[in-house]
């Protein structure tokens, strides 16, 4: 084992703790203002409690995910330099639209909507978490934007061993990009939407309080609705795959020699004929390439070396994803079947909803390793390899003690981030006087 080793294990351990917040924060965000909109339409206090309580577990998230994110910054310096080096003037203009428009957007005005309770108008403050709640989605934008530059990389030219950008909107309007936001943001609304309907679960089994019905049932909604729109952007997700990162797809399916016809393997051992052509290419006889056909047309093209990623990790990790969304999306459609007559949810399905809370968290922890796992040998597809992309004076001492200092500091956050939801779940919302009449909220309704 070499420093580039455990510094990509290093990468994956942040990256994939960073990113558990990440979609629960985007999806909650979004919900929390659709109680407060619908407390502000209607002035039921039901509505008021919910968003409190939702809006502490929200917040709670959001503070940590923006904790574990701030080390993400910092590797590109300390174990990426030469990745650094060769992408930082095509990156530079998302991630500074991402920290200087989005975020800041983002932290400024929730924080407007934490102290405002009493301070602002009702309008005035409804506008504040909505700010909030475009501002993350903005911010998934552009990173996703920058991300999907790694893997279909457009807009750029190299110069002097470095990427210049030449066209910014070539990047922010990437075909993969827009294939891959809207995927990665429905499956946020389905973490959102799984977390919310574990609450509520929780609590119906505890209580038939009907404020706890509606909350489930708006859950239910949004977990339906993100799923379709996650079926859809995966539908053309597949479809670019096989155009732009063909090897990503084999090692998916599995697929060793190139295949006219190829079959979609569900496990080892069961397939369905031709599907992979035809949800590849619309074409159920088109030819599929395989991964041993790929890597020596690679070879020929980019000189000897092993550009197969492990296929072990991405052909599972496909499954997971699929298996444990649909799953949860499943799930929500049973549920918005039981209550199409505005009935309860039965307590077999409440207890199912507590149980499948982790389900779309590792949905989405499968979805990444599969898109970042799948890109390798490269960090940049065609451009520059991972082995490449090393800091060339890091030692692999420096790089144990900083993974192994990180992993035991984010092993302490993981405690204490759910010791706070679990404590406040419990708890509960707290009793609030009915809504005023007047256009500013009482001092009572703070936090």
């Amino acid at each position: 084992m070499d420093a580039l080793d455990l510094a990509r294990w290093q990468f994956g351990v942040t990256t994939v703790y960073h990113f558990l917040f990440v979609p629960l924060t985007i999806g909650l965000g979004v919900f929390v203002a659709g109680l407060q909109t619908a407390w502000h339409r209607t002035g039921k206090e039901h509505y008021l409690r919910l968003t409190k309580f939702f809006g502490k577990l929200f917040l709670i998230n959001f503070a940590m995910g923006v904790v574990t994110g701030i080390v993400q910054e910092f590797q590109f310096g300390m174990n990426w330099s030469e990745y650094s080096t060769f992408v930082g003037d095509v990156f530079g203009a998302p991630l500074a639209l991402e920290a200087l428009l989005a975020f800041f957007m983002e932290s400024t005005f929730l924080g407007l909507w934490i102290f405002g309770w009493d301070r602002l108008p009702k309008r005035v403050h409804l506008a504040c978490i909505w700010a909030a709640a475009i501002g993350s989605n903005l911010s998934a934008y552009f990173i996703l934007a920058a991300n999907a530059w790694m893997k279909h990389p457009v807009g750029y030219e190299v110069v002097d061993g470095r990427a210049r950008m030449t066209d910014l909107w070539a990047v922010l309007t990437n075909s993969t990009a827009l294939a891959q936001v809207p995927h990665v943001v429905g499956a946020a609304f389905i973490v959102a939407g799984g977390f919310v309907l574990a609450v509520s679960g929780y609590w119906l089994l505890r209580t038939r309080a009907p404020m706890w019905r509606g909350a489930a049932r708006a859950a239910l909604v949004m977990t339906a609705v993100a799923g379709a729109v996650v079926a859809g952007s995966g539908d053309l997700s597949a479809k670019l795959t096989h155009e732009q990162q063909p090897m990503k797809l084999a090692s998916a399916e599995g697929l060793e020699r190139d295949t006219a016809g190829a079959p979609f393997t569900i496990v080892p051992g069961v397939e369905v004929p031709k599907l992979l052509s035809f949800l590849s290419t619309g074409d159920f006889d088109a030819t599929v390439q395989g991964t041993e056909d790929l890597q020596r047309r690679y070879e020929e093209r980019f000189g000897p070396g092993d550009y197969r990623p492990d296929q072990a990790v991405v052909f599972w990790s496909y499954r997971v994803m699929i298996s444990f969304g649909l799953t949860t999306v499943g799930l929500s459609v049973l549920g918005l079947w039981l209550t199409r007559r505005r009935r309860d949810l039965p307590p077999w399905l409440a207890r199912l909803f507590v149980l499948a809370l982790p389900l779309p968290l590792l949905a989405v922890t499968a979805g990444w390793l599969l898109s970042e796992i799948g890109r390798q040998p490269w960090t940049v597809t065609g451009e520059l390899l991972t082995a490449a992309s090393v800091s060339p004076g890091v030692s692999l001492t420096e790089v144990a003690v900083s993974l192994t200092i990180f992993t035991l500091l984010y092993g302490a956050l993981a405690v204490v981030e759910a010791v706070l939801l679990a404590r406040h779940v419990r708890r509960g919302p707290e009793e609030s006087e009915p809504a005023p009449a007047a256009e500013r909220l009482e001092p009572s309704l703070m936090y």
